[in-house]
């Protein structure tokens, strides 16, 4: 689980850079470069998909009980 969490919190966060670049008009080629509204999108799924990552990756093993 914890790999399946991590791969889609990476893919998304990924997805969320295109679409932030596109949006911000460095990324060329699609009908949303240039549109700032993308760029806000994008850095939403780029947040979510780091905290994606961080929640799957943080929780540690749980120590043995004595």
């Amino acid at each position: 689980m914890k790999i399946a969490l991590s791969i889609i919190g990476g893919l998304t966060a990924l997805m969320g850079l295109v679409f932030f670049l596109q949006g911000i008009n460095i990324l060329p080629g699609s009908f949303m470069t240039g549109d700032p509204q993308w760029a806000v999108y994008g850095a939403i799924a780029m947040v979510l998909g780091g905290g994606l990552v961080y929640v799957a990756n943080r929780r540690g093993s749980v120590p043995p009980k004595e």
